[in-house]
């Protein structure tokens, strides 16, 4: 599959390759180019080219092309899924949702096309002020392979809308469905040039993109060093920047929770994509009163999940993205163990057997007795491990919750209106969900504090981030 500059395949013959691979199986899915430096002057260049023509239009103009984008993503929603399967991994209901979640962020995007038309400042004798917001300019968006389809509605949308155009780097182990919804853009009236995608690895492509001196804007989704090296990298142009940074959200159930309920939140929200997503249930909370109860629902449940290529009907979760996703998920069960730093309840290894063989495939873990100082506690574990902590009351899960160097998002499970306003107020985190977790619909603003990031994605805050105001100033 080719790259998209200035809305045309463009694949040189002198070009390497990035072969992309199914993680349940090994096999061969496509290959995209290996971008270079020059790849990516030419993607800006297109870009900045196009600008001009994109930013003249209407607000409705542009919500008209992601609106009809949203229509050719519905209409191949089906081809659209497998193919995300494929490079990543997760089941089929699990690519179809997210598939049409990006359907979902256009047409979202569409519907408030009319929001960025400013203000005015009266200002008496001293005259008037017209304040409207502006596009930046050339933004890049540098996608994760977790999520891939959904992130790149979450920064295209916004972006678009607002008049910006748009360089793309997608990851280099999902790059496919990036490429295809890219096409269909274009195919919905997206003007040439307005959205480049360029693919490669991020210390070559990422990194020209960021040092680019007509780039504007960088939206990245990825682990926290990164995240600091495109905000050192990024200051010699005074770049905006929107950093999500992953997370370690805390799930804290009370004991007046609905268990049966609290015990699905907990297992969708910690397997769903082989717990391979930011707000993912890093650590849970457990009030002492129903612990014994709900763990005992809980380990039924991740002892019954079907685990298997995504593409197979009934498989529950699906394979770890690539090997060292799966050495790393290894790694770091081999040191809790030899530490004794936590029991295993549940799960606890790689998956063995002809059916795995080719795969990257690990067992849905549990791991209770898990030690103040564990490594899992303190680190985003980014894969199907879920440590349990038992705690005697609201204030000790808190203190607990907010151990962490992230605060990306947290969830509370409790009937207690006193006790979800306290949990609002004191837990440090940009989203707290009730009764519920993960859940995040394209009008609500997603993002983090500490070390999970800066800005907002999602909602009409997001339009705020791609534009900038622009005065004009009436004396009379």
């Amino acid at each position: 599959m080719d790259m998209l500059i200035n809305g045309i395949a463009a694949t040189a013959a002198d070009k390497t390759w990035i072969e992309v691979t199914n993680p349940a199986t090994g096999e061969y899915v496509d290959r995209v180019p290996r971008g270079s430096e020059e790849d990516v002057n030419a993607a800006v260049e297109a870009a900045d080219a196009a600008f001009g023509v994109w930013s003249e239009k209407t607000t409705r103009d542009r919500g008209l092309v992601l609106y009809r984008a949203a229509e050719l993503i519905r209409r191949d929603h089906k081809d659209l899924a497998e193919i995300l399967t494929r490079e990543q991994g997760k089941p089929i209901r699990e690519s179809t949702d997210e598939v049409r979640g990006c359907a979902n962020i256009f047409e979202y995007y569409a519907s408030i096309a009319g929001l960025p038309a400013g203000e005015t400042v009266t200002l008496g004798k001293a005259g008037d002020c017209l304040v409207t917001r502006v596009p930046l300019g050339v933004c890049a968006a540098i996608i994760p392979w977790n999520m891939p389809v959904l992130i790149m509605g979450w920064k295209a949308g916004p972006a678009l809308l607002a008049g910006n155009s748009l360089v793309l780097k997608p990851a280099s182990t999902t790059p496919l469905t990036n490429l295809r919804i890219a096409g269909l853009l274009k195919d919905a009236g997206l003007p040439h040039g307005v959205l480049n995608v360029v693919t490669g690895p991020g210390e070559t492509v990422g990194a020209a993109l960021v040092k680019h001196p007509r780039v504007k804007k960088i939206s990245f989704t990825g682990d926290c060093a990164t995240g600091h090296r495109i905000r050192e990298m990024a200051q010699d142009h005074l770049k905006t920047l929107t950093l999500e940074l992953g997370g370690s959200d805390p799930m804290i159930v009370m004991a007046d929770a609905d268990i049966p309920k609290a015990v699905e939140g907990a297992l969708r929200g910690r397997f769903y994509n082989a717990g391979q997503i930011c707000t993912a249930v890093k650590r849970l909370y457990l009030h002492e009163k129903i612990a014994e109860e709900f763990m005992r629902l809980l380990t039924a449940k991740v002892e019954g999940l079907s685990v298997g290529n995504g593409l197979s009907p009934g498989t529950d979760m699906g394979p770890l993205n690539s090997a060292e996703q799966l050495g790393r998920i290894s790694s770091v069960i081999h040191e809790t163990t030899e530490r004794e730093e936590g029991t295993i309840r549940a799960g606890g290894c790689p998956l063995t057997g002809s059916a795995y063989e080719k795969g990257f495939f690990y067992t849905p873990t549990l791991i209770t007795d898990v030690a103040p100082d564990a490594a899992l506690l303190s680190n985003e574990i980014f894969g199907p491990v879920l440590p349990v902590v038992t705690v005697p009351d609201l204030g000790a899960a808190i203190r607990e919750a907010n151990h962490s160097k992230y605060g990306l998002g947290a969830s509370v499970w409790t009937k207690d209106l006193a006790t979800v306003k306290q949990v609002y107020q004191e837990v440090n985190a940009g989203i707290i969900w009730v009764n519920r977790h993960l859940t995040v619909p394209p009008e609500v603003p997603f993002g983090g504090t500490k070390e999970s990031g800066m800005g907002r994605e999602n909602g009409s805050k997001a339009l705020d981030s791609y534009t900038q105001t622009k005065t004009l100033y009436l004396g009379w």
